[in-house]
């Protein structure tokens, strides 16, 4: 777990102010999801025999012995939050966003953290193929907007649970044929969760997995049509993507499509979206049979990609500097720097408390890269106006300005944040 310095926040900051701006326009709803969960919840959403809730969960119990769960993930508290407020009440289609940190206990490396933030994003009561390729359009517009170069998207279908529990049958019988080449993790999951072996990195395991079976040659007849209406729409909207037979998700809830979108430029950790379809998860969950998709992003992974390739550069979060003559008593200074900000709710405004001579004050300016200086000596004061000077735009110059003058000029060349 870490901490988010100052001089990384701008950075997550503009992040999700992106995210949100684009997933509203995509006509998604925030919704704001409690960090712990009762442990059940996550056993029977995301499967006992996986490795996350084997391995990987915070898990406590709580003074009534009620065992809880530190979030590792975001659908299924999603999922509970619509059926205990009857979200999908009458057949009602819900399209749903959340954004913060999940848990989970693994081996930190570059890009994998025990604390990490996932935006997620879901739809309820859709089963049509449209749905699925409007979250690749939003995650694909998110990139373009992000300016992430080199980002791929890998697609797969997983089927039903009926010819999934086919392909299962199967891909254990040909891994007990190769018994001997399965590695520890491999043969304990080959009964428990064969379809994962297929996501092992274990070079010593390539060939057999290479050879394996397909997926993709076991899928029921309605799959196969939804798959490839998806593969149409991404078509026909220039989305780029690569059928990955080999792409399985490591959460039992997904059916159907599923998709990653990976880079390249983070090593080993490089997939920084993923996610798919999960219609009977609702009902499992207690719920009325209502289907669904989804897909959760790693923020942690898009900063670090972010900064390794320079993609953005720090505007100056100040606008103004309030340079004071020190004769000048500070309560009138405070009174002053208070009715701009009055005036200008928008700007960032940075007071110099410590005083110092007009050069000293100047120098600081410049090191908090202002774009304004605002100067307050007793000559502004006697004659009743303001003195402002553009730091970075030599054409503006220096000017004396009465007040209300100083405000409309601030407004019009001063590139004040959004509120």
């Amino acid at each position: 777990m870490y901490d988010v310095l100052p001089a990384d926040v701008w950075i997550w900051q503009k992040l999700e102010s992106t995210i949100s701006r684009v997933f509203t326009s995509y006509n998604f709803s925030e919704i704001r999801l409690p960090l712990v969960e009762e442990t059940r919840l996550f056993q029977t959403a995301i499967g006992e025999v996986t490795d996350v809730v084997e391995r990987e969960m915070f898990s406590f119990p709580d003074r009534s012995g009620t065992s809880l769960t530190l979030r590792p993930e975001g659908t299924a508290g999603c999922v509970r939050a619509v059926i205990q407020n009857d979200l999908c009440n009458r057949g009602l289609t819900q399209k749903l966003w959340y954004n913060g940190p999940m848990f989970r206990y693994e081996r930190p490396q570059k890009g994998r953290n025990r604390q990490f933030t996932q935006v997620g994003a879901e739809i309820f009561n859709m089963e049509n193929s449209e749905a699925d390729v409007e979250l690749l359009l939003m995650s694909s517009r998110l990139w373009k907007q992000l300016g992430l170069p080199n980002v791929r998207l890998e697609i797969n279908s997983l089927g039903s649970d009926a010819s999934r529990s086919q392909y299962r049958e199967v891909l254990i019988s040909y891994f007990k044929e190769h018994i001997e080449i399965l590695d520890e993790d491999a043969k304990r999951r080959l009964e428990s969760n064969p379809l994962r072996i297929l996501d092992s990195k274990n070079p010593a395991m390539r060939s057999v997995i290479e050879n394996a079976p397909l997926l993709t040659e076991y899928l029921d007849e309605e799959s196969i049509e939804h798959f490839t209406k998806v593969k149409s729409i991404l078509d026909q909207c220039g989305i780029a993507y690569i059928e990955n037979p080999k792409l399985v998700r490591g959460l039992d809830y997904y059916c159907k499509t599923v998709f990653e979108w990976i880079t390249d430029d983070l090593g080993a950790q490089g997939t920084i979206c993923a996610g798919g379809r999960y219609d009977t998860l609702v009902e499992r969950q207690g719920g009325k049979p209502t289907p669904a998709v989804g897909f959760a992003m790693g923020l942690d992974r898009i900063v670090e990609l972010i900064k390794d390739l320079s993609l953005w550069q720090q505007q100056s979060s100040v606008d103004a500097v309030l340079i004071v003559d020190n004769v000048i008593d500070s309560s009138l200074a405070n009174q002053f720097s208070e009715k701009i900000r009055d005036s200008l709710p928008r700007i960032n405004l940075y007071v110099n408390q410590s005083g110092g001579s007009f050069k000293s004050q100047f120098k600081k300016a410049d090191k908090l890269d202002a774009d304004f200086a605002i100067i307050l000596g007793e000559n502004e004061i006697k004659n009743n106006f303001i003195t402002v000077k553009s730091l970075k735009n030599k054409d503006l110059g220096q000017q004396e300005l009465q007040y209300n003058n100083f405000v409309e000029f601030m407004k019009t060349n001063a590139n004040l944040r959004e509120s």
